[in-house]
């Protein structure tokens, strides 16, 4: 069974988000060694140089190390540098369009925070 990919970004990139994910939910931890290439090959259903393209950019990013001969790790500090990066990205994508509606909209920082409350509750129901 192939896993599905989205239309909304590159399958490469994709790729390099499912395996920060992993490293950010502790399932890769640091200087664990990932799935090589043709492991992903297999089990993507996609080209190797799909899957070499993600790769790339996560050693370009030093999220993982190569060591010739023996694969591809989890680098030291990997998951703290995600965190990091996913922080601003949340506060430059998400957070200040929301506030920049809130503030169209009029609301104060109490009605937001109610409305956060509200949505967070009728999650969890």
């Amino acid at each position: 069974m192939a896993i599905s990919f989205h239309d909304k970004k590159p399958i490469f990139i994709q790729i390099k988000e499912r395996i920060e994910d992993q490293i950010v939910r502790g399932e890769l931890k640091e200087h664990d060694q990932i799935p090589s290439t043709t492991q992903m090959v297999q089990f993507y259903k996609v080209n190797h140089l799909t899957i070499a393209k993600g790769i790339n950019l996560l050693v370009d990013e030093e999220i993982i190390y190569k060591k010739r001969g023996v694969g591809m790790f989890v680098a030291e500090g990997a998951r703290e540098k995600l965190l990091e990066n996913r922080k601003h990205v949340f506060a430059d994508e998400y957070v200040l369009p929301m506030i920049q509606e809130a503030e169209k909209l009029g609301l104060s920082e109490s009605d937001i925070t109610d409305i956060i409350n509200r949505l967070k509750g009728e999650r969890s129901s």
